[in-house]
């Protein structure tokens, strides 16, 4: 049997935050190059005024220092997990990020060379008028490459953080203003780039603006010297030499343990009856990937997330023992012991499994593709209402009268929920639930919740006594409200899709709604949602309820129809 020490896990997470971190710094230098380039939308002069104050902030010992560490460290531990991962069958992103990240050192290593290190070693000028009027006057085609470059490394990066990004809690509200941020910024930092190389091609300009006698001399004897020529013919065949052969190593590597594993292999059984057979040291995930097999990965195959789940149908004992990391997940989601993360199980021997959250077989969803995400967990506040007795409120009335009645109160529902900041989610029969916290912090979303459970009370209310004479009962409604963790996510099949939440918390709600009913109380609440609203509860009933699938009751708290549509202010 196998075991991970605490210590591997400990150097693979540092390793990952070591990859991250040399990432950042990286784009912040490449955020702030573009930046200054866009400034020459106004002048060649005031580039260069404001590269002053990047040059300060990169060309100290401290600066360069940590930015040569940081794309030393960052390409190394590219390289590695290129060699680390055992397919290279991805989804788009990750294929996209990887290409451009290789292409970035061959379309920069010269523009590196000609201004950076002619500087340091030779005393180079490499002022905006000097680099841009090279680019763009002598040497079109290494403008072109430039562009290119800018193109890559800003897309690599963005992609990057996206994905370091995408579930977070509050991503998705700032996702539109970061898309326009990465559009505009490499767009107007071309633009500048261009700007500047219009002004200095223009012959006025160029009459205009003299070079000064020292920089003259300088650029002058770096670019006719011919010692100083042949040491940067050295150092671009080094910097090139270099970069490709540790690519070479990686894949001589790779083909290697490719030739060796050919030899030693498990095969993976699935419930179809597919048999996937891979080289041992395969995870099962990796194993769906070659066999283009469907298989849900919302955080990319890192074990942070369960959808890669699956069920192990034979004798679990004799696989390797799931790391820390693993075990923390599985233990979040109360998995029992024949369930294991396919990112992260290597299966020692033959193994067969089923996956627990099978995506659907649709042509608009490729197997790898990450639009198959069934969601991810938020802190989410959810409501649930429903008509009470309204079969029996509705049986001596005309089709047509119900239809306009239940049209009434989803309309009151609907607005409730909207004005009070939450999300609508569906309508079942004549009941519904709502969502919020989507866009809030899980405080807020409580605040929103209750103050649409109190408009919707209070509306429906004012619609009871609109039809008293026309109903056989009084008109009356049950809601349940409970927050916690869940799933949210796009679900359905075909055009038949829509932004719901699953999950344990859901599942509260429904019952408070429910128990709403058996208390012929208004509203419940959950004790988390008081708690987290800072609803003012005095004078309001407390009880503990038992919860299908909860060992421990549940404290709620119970309030009448006659408190039900007055505000509980809650502490800010």
């Amino acid at each position: 049997m196998t075991t991970v020490s605490a210590t591997g896990i400990f150097s693979e997470r540092m390793i990952r935050r070591a990859r991250l971190g040399s990432g950042l710094v990286i784009f912040i230098f490449v955020l702030l190059h573009l930046s200054n380039h866009a400034i020459g939308l106004i002048s060649v002069s005031a580039a260069d005024k404001a590269a002053r104050l990047f040059m300060a902030i990169w060309r100290n010992p401290v600066g360069t220092t940590i930015f040569y560490s940081s794309v030393l460290i960052h390409i190394a531990l590219v390289l590695r997990a290129i060699y680390m991962r055992r397919s290279l069958v991805m989804p788009k992103g990750e294929m996209a990020q990887i290409v451009l990240g290789l292409l970035i050192p061959l379309l920069l290593i010269d523009h590196v060379i000609g201004t950076r290190i002619a500087h340091e070693l030779y005393g180079y000028i490499d002022d905006y008028e000097t680099v841009v009027g090279s680019l763009w006057i002598r040497a079109p085609a290494n403008g072109l490459r430039q562009a290119f470059g800018l193109l890559a490394v800003w897309i690599h990066g963005c992609i990057g953080l996206h994905f370091w990004l995408r579930y977070r809690p509050w991503y998705a509200g700032l996702a539109p203003l970061l898309l326009a941020l990465a559009i505009l910024v490499p767009v107007l930092s071309l633009l500048g780039f261009v700007e500047m190389g219009r002004t200095l091609a223009d012959p006025s300009y160029q009459q205009a603006v003299a070079n000064s006698p020292y920089k003259a001399t300088v650029n002058t004897r770096y670019a006719s010297n011919p010692e100083v020529l042949r040491q940067v013919s050295t150092i671009r065949a080094g910097l090139y030499g270099a970069f490709s052969a540790a690519l070479l190593i990686v894949v001589a590597a790779r083909a290697r343990r490719r030739l060796k594993e050919a030899l030693d292999q498990v095969a993976v059984h699935y419930p179809g009856g597919e048999v996937i057979r891979v080289p041992r040291g395969f995870s099962v995930l990796e194993a769906s990937r070659l066999g283009g097999l469907p298989h849900y990965s919302v955080c990319g195959g890192k074990g942070q997330c369960s959808t890669c789940r699956v069920q192990i149908l034979g004798d679990y004992e004799h696989l390797p023992v799931p790391d820390k990391m693993e075990k923390t997940t599985l233990r979040r989601i109360n998995a029992g012991p024949d369930v294991r993360l396919a990112c992260q199980l290597r299966p020692n021997r033959d193994v067969a499994v089923a996956p627990l959250l099978v995506p659907a077989l649709e042509a608009a969803l490729p197997a790898n593709s990450q639009e198959t995400s069934p969601g991810r967990e938020r802190e989410i506040a959810v409501l649930f209402v429903d008509i009470r007795h309204f079969t029996t409120l509705t049986e001596t009335r005309l089709p047509f009268d119900v239809v306009f009645l239940l049209n009434r109160y989803f309309a009151i529902i609907g607005k409730a929920v909207e004005q009070a900041g939450g999300r609508l989610d569906k309508f079942i029969g004549d009941g519904a639930m709502a969502l919020f916290g989507l866009n809030t912090a899980p405080e807020e979303a409580c605040r929103q919740a209750l103050k649409a459970a109190a408009a919707i009370v209070a509306e429906i209310e004012k619609l009871a006594a609109e039809l008293a004479e026309e109903l056989a009962l009084p008109l009356r409604i049950a809601i349940g409200i409970h927050t916690g963790p869940a799933v949210v996510g796009t679900m359905g099949y075909g055009r038949v899709r829509s932004m719901t939440a699953i999950g344990d918390t859901v599942n509260v709600a429904s019952r408070l709604e429910s128990a709403a009913k058996e208390f012929e109380a208004a509203i419940v609440i959950s004790e988390p949602v008081a708690s987290l609203s800072g609803a003012d509860l005095s004078g309001i009933e407390s009880r503990e309820i038992s919860v299908r699938g909860r060992a421990l009751p549940l404290k709620v708290y119970v309030i009448p129809r006659e408190k039900a549509a007055e505000p509980l202010e809650g502490k800010d």
